[in-house]
């Protein structure tokens, strides 16, 4: 015997409708009333200064200054003891050879490295950033404490920067790109990781960056005027900031370079899988509507 249903399909179909879009209205008006308007680039009075090789107590260089080196590397580090050393002795022993041969000692001091310390943690996306914004180099290179490509591997990022040239208003970027080896990396992987890094990839072609396959790998150089711009511009603090990075970018119509690099996988990971990726998940869905609804603005700002 059939139980006629109260509503006919059609009748089921819009309110299902409905319902979706009146959740997806309540999420837009959440993310646009919890938004943070502007970017925190204020400093503390201890973050405005960085300790010199003799021990004095010395400001913090701006971006917004000429530059003075030809590169600066930024690497963002909390309870990295163990895996920052080797990645420091790989960095320096690879521009100590190449500052000699490209007979650049003379525009080198003793001040090759600096410790920017934050009062308190603001997350791997607000080191970076901070860090960016006292850069002092024409090119500026983030890159992980683990080490997990090889330094070496600036040269092909260098060269994907090259080839971006006109640089419209100085501004380019290129990314190092873990894509090539993805094959072999959900051989390695659980079925589970697997599905988690698939979501991932989807929310972030769907929602935020197009063109670019892998918008995770730390390892990216960008010219000073494109660090100005897409850095003061930056809201996301976590492990997304990346993908709002190359968001910006793309509405700024900055040129975008993907190139692959070496990369081996480094123990002693910060990410705790499930719980990373769905704050990472949750982060994109904001950055998508927060631009949209216009509680953020791709403006410049000035760090204090």
């Amino acid at each position: 015997m059939a139980i006629p249903l109260p509503l006919s399909l059609p009748e089921l179909g819009a309110v299902l409708a409905a319902l979706a879009a009146l959740l997806l209205l309540m999420v837009c008006v959440i993310a646009h009333i919890t938004a943070v308007k502007m970017p925190t680039l204020q400093r503390h009075a201890e973050e405005k200064f960085f300790v010199s090789a003799e021990g004095r107590k010395e400001p913090v260089p701006s971006i917004h200054d000429s530059p003075t080196k030809e590169l600066s590397v930024v690497v963002p580090s909390y309870n990295e003891e163990d895996r920052l050393p080797l990645m420091m002795d790989e960095a320096l022993d690879y521009l100590e050879k190449r500052q000699v041969a490209m007979k650049y000692c003379e525009k080198y001091g003793s001040d090759k490295v600096r410790v920017l310390s934050l009062v308190k943690n603001r997350g791997k996306g607000g080191a970076v950033r901070m860090g960016v914004l006292s850069s002092r180099g024409k090119k500026i290179l983030m890159a992980d404490a683990d080490g997990a490509t090889k330094f070496a591997d600036i040269e092909k990022v260098e060269e994907g920067l090259k080839n971006l040239q006109p640089w419209p208003n100085q501004m380019a970027i290129s990314c190092g790109s873990r894509a090539h080896l993805e094959k072999d990396s959900i051989a390695k992987r659980s079925y589970f990781r697997t599905l988690l890094m698939y979501g991932f990839h989807f929310l972030v072609w769907f929602l935020c960056v197009k063109k670019i396959r892998d918008t995770q790998c730390g390892f990216k150089l960008l010219t000073r005027e494109a660090a100005l711009r897409t850095f003061s511009t930056l809201h996301v603090e976590r492990w997304a900031f990346d993908v709002e990075l190359l968001y910006i970018a793309q509405h700024l119509r900055i040129p975008i370079a993907e190139v692959a690099v070496n990369w081996t996988e480094i123990e002693g990971s910060k990410l705790v899988p499930f719980w990373s990726w769905l704050q990472m998940g949750r982060d994109l869905l904001f950055i998508r509507l927060r631009y949209m609804t216009g509680a953020w603005q791709l403006e410049t700002r000035k760090c204090n």
